[in-house]
């Protein structure tokens, strides 16, 4: 057996756990129901947003007829930033499963996909916010209203930081493709448990 290979079929550790109800915490070898929660809400937010933001030159992400797309971008955007701070406090206090046997360069990659993803997932909505204060405009959340803007208007550097944040909100699509890729790819190729572990089912 390779080393990369687990040492028991995906089966028979799913039908090694009597359990058919998710535990809030993770278990040795599976997410628990909160940490999948945050991970699939994440991924669901992740694209909405990316779909309803306009993009372009600040006078048609500003313009009137894309208030309404403005509004829920924004909204689930700041939203997806909760989350993602949520989510880094849970992990302080759930555990991580174990990885299945693997090289250490794919062990290694895997951690630093993750960490890049999270970077991304809270430096794209910072920069969203900080860009569009900075340009002078106010946050457009459904519901709460406007918020800001809270800095002093620097229009240009806001020009500026909004433009990284439309390369950093394209940056994350890239990134959480490599890592679904490379998610089917354990299960469908190496089959072992990664893609497993993060779906609901038996604990």
């Amino acid at each position: 057996m390779s080393a990369w290979q687990p040492s028991y079929p995906i089966g028979e550790r799913a039908t090694s756990y009597p359990a058919l109800i998710m535990q809030t915490l993770s278990s040795r070898f599976r997410y628990g129901a909160v940490s999948q929660v945050f991970h699939w809400l994440t991924a669901i937010l992740v694209v909405v947003v990316f779909y309803m933001g306009s993009g372009g030159p600040e006078e048609r992400v500003y313009s009137s007829a894309n208030d309404f797309s403005l509004q829920i971008h924004e909204t689930l955007g700041i939203s997806v930033l909760a989350i993602v701070l949520l989510r880094i406090l849970w992990r302080l206090k759930d555990r991580i499963p174990e990885d299945p046997p693997m090289p250490p360069w794919m062990m290694y990659s895997s951690k630093l996909v993750h960490l890049v993803l999270y970077g991304l997932l809270v430096a794209t909505p910072v920069t969203a916010i900080v860009g569009a204060w900075l340009e002078g405009h106010p946050l457009t959340l459904l519901a709460f209203g406007n918020l800001g803007p809270m800095l002093s208007k620097a229009h240009d550097v806001g020009v500026s930081i909004a433009r990284i944040h439309t390369i950093l909100g394209d940056a994350i699509l890239w990134v959480a493709g490599l890592h679904a890729a490379a998610a089917l790819f354990h299960h469908f190729i190496l089959r072992d448990g990664v893609l497993v572990s993060m779906l609901p089912g038996r604990q």
